[in-house]
C-alpha cells in the first residue's frame, strides 16, 4: 500500500501504528518517519523521535549508501535529538559526518557545509570548549571550511571570552557576508545568523540594537513571503521577547496578538502550531496584572494541545504549568493547585527524567505547597529527593 498521505490527519499513535505495519521498502516511507521524527522532537519526545530518524536513515543508506547526501536529513535529526538528551559526544560525531559527507559531494566551501557546522559550534559553546568551536570550522589540513571565511569561527570563539569582542566579529562577519551577496538575503542561513546576533546583543544588554535585527529578519520575511505568512510569527514572538526584556510589555501583547492572528488565519483555531502565540500574550498579560484574560489565553491553549496531543505529553505540560501560575495568583484553591503541579511532574519525569532541571524546579513548587497545606510527612520525603538531586548538581562537573 502507498502511504503517501495527508500525516496532518493523523495524531502521533495512529501514525506510529501506520508506519510499525508497513515494510522499509514501501514508497515515502523515508519522508513520513521524518515527520514523524520532526513531530516527536518537537514534543520533546526524544526516544521516539530517534527511533523514527534511525529507521528513515536505515532506509536511505540502504537505497543510497552511507555518503550520500540525501542522508543528512535524517542525520541533522538525530544530532539535535541527542543535543537536546545531553549526549554531546554522540551530537559531535554525527555533526562530523554529516560535515564529512557534504566536503566529499559538494566540496569545503559549499554553503551546505554551513548547516551542521553551526550547529556544532553551537554544541562546543553550550559544552564550553570555546577553542574546540572555532576548530570545528577548519579541516584536518588548517584549510578553512564553508562560513570560517567570513569571520564567523572567530566570533564562535570570542563567546568565551570578551562577550564585546564576540559581538563585534560576528557583526563583522554578518557584513561580509551582506556585502558580498554570498548568501541571498531571505536563505535560512542568513535568518539563523542574524538571530543569533541579536541573540548575543540581548546578552550583552544591547537590546536596541539586537531589536534592529529582529525587526529585519521580519521585514525580510514580509517582503519575500508575504505579511499574512506563518513563517513571519516567529520573528514577531522574538521581537515581543525583546520588548518584554526591555518592560515594554504593551508593545510585546500587540506584537504577541499579531502573530497569533496570523496562525490562526493560516492554520485554523484547533491547530496545536497556534498554541505557542497563544501562551505568550498569556505570560505578557500574566505580567499586566490582567490575570483573567491570561487565564483564558493559558486555557484555551492547555485544552487545544490536550486533544492534540493528550494529555500525558511535555507540551501538554508545558501549558499547564503556564496555566498554574496565573491561577495561583488568582486565587485558586490550594489543593487544586498541588493535584496539577504533581500531574505536572509525573509527565516531566517521564518524559525528562527523573533528575532533570525541569523536575527540581517542579519539587520546589510542590514542597512549598505541601509546607503551607500543613502536609509534613509527603513534605519531608519530596524535601530529601530535592535534597539528593541539589548535591548531584553541586558535584556536577561542565566542561
Amino acid at each position: 500500500m502507498c502511504i503517501f498521505l495527508k500525516i496532518h490527519y493523523f495524531d502521533d499513535e495512529q501514525l506510529e501504528e501506520i508506519v510499525g505495519n508497513v515494510k522499509n521498502n514501501e514508497p515515502f516511507l523515508d519522508s513520513v518517519l521524518l515527520h514523524m521524527g520532526t513531530m516527536y522532537t518537537n514534543f520533546r519526545k526524544y526516544e521516539e523521535a530517534m527511533a523514527m530518524y534511525e529507521r528513515s536513515l536505515e532506509i536511505l543508506e540502504g537505497l543510497f549508501g552511507k555518503s550520500d547526501p540525501f542522508l543528512l536529513p535524517s542525520l541533522l535529526g538525530m544530532a539535535k535529538v541527542y543535543t537536546s538528551i545531553g549526549r554531546a559526544s554522540k551530537s559531535v560525531e554525527i555533526y562530523r559526518r554529516t560535515v564529512d559527507i557534504l566536503e566529499k559531494s559538494r566540496g569545503a566551501e559549499s554553503l551546505d557545509v554551513v548547516v551542521p557546522l553551526i550547529g556544532l559550534g553551537n554544541l562546543f559553546i553550550r559544552e564550553g570548549k570555546a577553542a574546540d568551536a572555532e576548530n570545528c570550522f577548519y579541516s584536518k589540513s588548517g584549510q578553512p571550511l564553508g562560513l570560517s571565511m567570513f569571520q564567523l569561527p572567530k566570533a564562535v570563539s570570542g563567546a568565551g571570552g570578551s562577550l564585546d569582542e564576540a559581538v563585534e566579529l560576528y557583526r563583522k562577519g554578518l557584513q561580509v557576508i551582506k556585502d558580498s551577496k554570498y548568501i541571498a538575503m531571505d536563505d535560512e542561513v542568513m535568518e539563523k545568523i542574524r538571530i543569533e546576533l541579536a541573540d548575543l546583543y540581548h546578552i550583552a544588554g544591547r537590546e536596541h540594537e539586537g531589536r534592529e535585527l529582529l525587526k529585519e529578519c521580519l521585514l525580510t520575511t514580509e517582503k519575500y513571503n508575504g505579511n499574512e505568512h506563518p513563517s513571519s510569527v516567529t520573528h514577531l514572538l522574538n521581537l515581543a521577547t525583546s520588548y518584554s526584556r526591555s518592560k515594554n510589555f504593551v508593545e510585546a501583547e500587540r506584537l504577541q496578538r499579531e502573530g497569533l492572528r496570523i496562525m490562526e488565519t493560516a492554520m485554523g483555531s484547533e491547530d496545536p502550531s497556534i498554541t505557542v502565540p497563544m501562551l505568550s500574550p498569556a505570560a505578557t498579560l500574566y505580567h499586566l496584572k490582567r490575570d483573567v484574560e491570561a487565564e483564558q489565553f493559558a486555557l484555551e491553549a492547555v485544552c487545544i494541545r490536550e486533544r492534540a496531543v493528550g494529555n500525558k505529553s511535555l507540551i501538554y505540560a508545558e501549558a499547564l504549568d503556564c496555566l498554574i501560575s496565573i491561577q495561583v495568583r488568582i486565587g485558586n484553591d490550594d489543593a487544586d493547585v498541588l493535584a496539577l503541579l504533581k500531574r505536572v511532574l509525573s509527565i516531566q519525569e517521564k518524559e525528562l527524567g527523573y533528575e532533570s532541571e525541569e523536575v527540581v524546579t517542579m519539587l520546589k513548587k510542590i514542597v512549598f505547597y505541601l509546607e503551607k497545606m500543613g502536609k509534613k510527612e509527603e513534605k519531608l520525603l519530596l524535601q530529601r529527593r530535592l535534597s539528593m538531586l541539589r548535591t548531584k548538581y553541586k558535584k556536577k562537573v561542565h566542561y
